[in-house]
């Protein structure tokens, strides 16, 4: 299982990015594709995840409205276009895929449901 993460870098308050999240070695419609974030001296926590089994998209309520998540079931990539960018959406962001799809829309937010991870890459919103 490969997971590779491209885009992200530095962008002033308001202004837009997105990261793009390539796969490999995996059955993509059978899993869910999540991203998380972790900023300095914080837990990892639960940005948006996909449900490649139906499409059905998670959002946390604090980037819900400004963040999108797809996935191109041609190219087993998952996007994710980050708008209105704020100071605190500032943090190294990763991407990880789901296998078990047990009580997925109860624990979708968990970091250790998820069994790979790609590398992270920094996201740095200035104000």
């Amino acid at each position: 299982v490969q997971l590779v993460e491209s885009g992200g870098g530095l962008v002033q308050a308001g202004g837009s990015l997105r990261r793009s999240c390539a796969t490999s070695g995996f059955t993509f419609d059978d899993h869910a594709i999540e991203w998380f974030r972790q900023a300095p001296g914080k837990e990892r926590e639960a940005v948006s995840a996909i449900n490649n089994n139906g499409g059905i998209e998670y959002y946390s309520d604090s980037v819900k409205g400004r963040f999108t998540i797809s996935s191109d079931r041609q190219q087993k990539t998952v996007d994710l276009v980050m708008n209105r960018l704020k100071s605190e959406d500032t943090a190294v962001y990763y991407c990880a895929v789901r296998s078990n799809m047990w009580r997925f829309t109860a624990t979708w937010r968990r970091p250790d449901e998820y069994n790979h991870w790609g590398q992270g890459t920094q996201v740095t919103v200035s104000s």
